[in-house]
This record gives C-alpha cells, sequence and structure tokens, in this order.
C-alpha cells in the first residue's frame, strides 16, 4: 500500500497545528489564574483546542485520501520539532545538540518507518 502525497502533507500540517495548540495551552495556562471557568474561556486555551480539533479533521482526511500508519504517524512526531522550535522562537528556550540529535533521529526514523 503506498501512501498519497496528500496525506503525508496532511499528517505534516497536523504536526505543526499540534505544536501550535501545545504553544497556546502553555500561554494560556500561564494566564489563567482561579477556576476552571476561566481555563474555558481563556482564548489562548481555546485557540488551542481549535488546532487539536483540527488536527483531528486533518488525520481523518488523510485517512480517507489513504495511506499506511507506519509512515502517517511518523511525520506526525515531527510536532516534537515544531514545538521545540516554538520554544526557542516565544520562549528563548535553546535548541541544544542533543536536542538537534534527537530531531535528526526522529526525521531517521521517519523515513526508515516509510520503507
Amino acid at each position: 500500500m503506498t501512501t498519497p502525497l496528500i496525506s503525508v502533507v496532511f499528517f505534516l500540517i497536523a504536526s505543526v497545528l499540534g505544536a501550535c495548540g501545545q504553544y497556546l495551552y502553555k500561554s494560556g495556562a500561564s494566564q489563567v489564574e482561579g477556576g476552571i471557568v476561566n481555563y474555558i474561556s481563556n482564548i489562548r486555551i481555546i485557540g488551542g483546542v481549535v488546532c487539536y480539533i483540527a488536527v483531528m479533521v486533518l488525520f481523518v482526511a488523510a485517512f480517507k485520501k489513504g495511506g499506511s500508519l507506519t509512515v502517517l504517524y511518523p511525520v506526525y512526531a515531527t510536532t516534537f520539532i515544531w514545538a521545540a522550535l516554538l520554544g526557542m522562537i516565544f520562549y528563548g528556550i535553546p535548541i541544544k545538540p542533543v536536542n538537534v540529535a534527537g530531531m535528526a533521529l526522529l526525521v531517521g526514523g521517519m523515513y526508515l518507518m516509510g520503507k
């Protein structure tokens, strides 16, 4: 079974949205004080939820087009790379050589899973 390129693209977009959702959750949580109403009414947390809904829609669309789980889910693993980049951009969290090595292993694993 070959995986259509559009399915891979959908999963790649989903990985970026997943990382954005994580960023929005973190930034929203740092703003919130008080009870549950403050959490569910925080615009950043709501934005994170919207990102994750979009991720699920893209998953369904990608699977509808066809493709292998062993190809598509490793593509979604790039979420960790995007999250590290967002952390560096918005929080100044450095990306160390060991982090880059881990990212390279992720990409290498994605390549091998697709074989």
